[in-house]
């Protein structure tokens, strides 16, 4: 019998950490039954992997009116106490070996209520947090509360990069170390679908969830006059910026909402416009496409430019913070970088609870 891994993931703005968060569960669960807690609005069009148990929140993240529910059934403060009495029943049914959660404590401060309970109620199974590559930059008091928790919940750290890439000491720098132990996986990427057909002539425009992709794809319809474009709005891009891109697109635009695959589609473009979170990073350099990447970024927000910056170091994408048509004339270099994360982070942790 398989051991028994439950999952938290939480993803409020994008898909970014769903998408991860499934990449792992699909081969997780080669060694492990996997239970998936999903405390986000969970995508239409996008299916979780086989075999994974899926046990959805009430949904809470950012609304028309700020942070908040988003199951109309709930207030915001009934959606807190349905999550954690429904978190904490499946802690009690499936009684994990393994607890994994993703990002906290290193981000979803405001989930703290729900996942603390969660980790100290897990007195038996072995704690982890799954990391992504680069965090956003933060100050010593912020990440030093970070550590506190880590070092307090937590039995391992999983930081999904490629050492030589990017390392969590880079972004995270609280004045006392961590104690708890850190191992890197390499970057997790979806399985390969290697069916793909020969390239088209087409631009792919992407804009990862799509929450905040409308402005990318309205100026790269404007400004690749008359390109064959397939724009990918994303499922959970506003239903009236969809309807405003849906208005502008001429005949030479494809918009639509969401693809199973993103690799699979870049790997049939001519080249790719796209923001550079985690994933779209990922797909686009495994599918070797021209690429020109237009970084989300706020004052707060910098790990995608961060990330954008090192990947055309490597010579894998062009970078810009506007489109920039002749951009996309590049031939990538070959990436030397560990994609292996899901599959060593799988091995990684039946070794650790053995």
């Amino acid at each position: 019998m398989k051991p028994a891994l439950l999952f938290y993931c939480q993803h409020s703005v994008g898909l970014g950490h769903l998408m991860r968060s499934y990449a792992l569960c699909d081969r997780l669960a080669e060694r492990f039954r996997v239970v998936l807690i999903a405390g986000g609005q969970l995508p239409k069009g996008i299916a979780p992997p086989p075999h994974v148990e899926i046990v959805a929140l009430p949904p809470l993240g950012l609304n028309g009116n700020g942070f908040g529910s988003a199951d109309p059934r709930y207030t915001t403060e009934r959606a807190w106490d349905v999550r954690l009495h429904r978190i904490l029943t499946t802690l009690r049914d499936v009684k994990p070996q393994v607890v994994l959660v993703e990002l906290f404590p290193f981000g979803r401060a405001k989930f703290a209520r729900e996942i603390v309970p969660l980790l100290g109620a897990a007195h038996d199974a072995f704690k982890a947090c799954s990391l992504r590559d680069i965090l956003v930059s933060g100050d010593p008091e912020r990440d030093d509360r970070a550590r506190k928790l880590a070092d307090a919940h937590l039995d391992a750290l999983l930081v999904h990069s490629d050492p030589r890439f990017a390392r969590l000491e880079e972004t995270f720098k609280p004045p006392t170390p961590l104690s708890v132990p850190v191992h890197y996986t390499g970057f997790v990427t979806a399985r390969d679908d290697e069916d793909a057909p020969p390239r088209g002539d087409h631009v792919v425009i992407s804009a990862g969830g799509g929450r905040v992709g409308r402005p990318l794809l309205q100026q790269a319809i404007e400004t690749l006059n008359g390109t064959p474009m397939r724009a990918i709005a994303g499922p959970l891009m506003p239903e009236d910026d969809f309807r405003a891109l849906q208005r502008a697109a001429p005949p030479n635009v494809e918009l639509i909402r969401s693809v199973p695959d993103l690799a699979k589609e870049l790997r049939q473009a001519r080249a790719s416009i796209s923001q550079c979170g985690y994933n779209t990073a990922l797909d686009v350099v495994r599918a070797r496409v021209p690429a020109l990447m237009v970084p989300y970024a706020t004052p707060e927000e910098d790990e995608q430019t961060r990330r954008a910056h090192r990947l055309e170091q490597l010579g894998l994408v062009r970078v810009s913070d506007h489109v920039d048509p002749d951009l996309l004339h590049h031939e990538p270099a070959p990436a030397a970088l560990d994609l292996d994360g899901a599959a060593t982070t799988r091995d990684l942790l039946h070794e650790l609870i053995a």
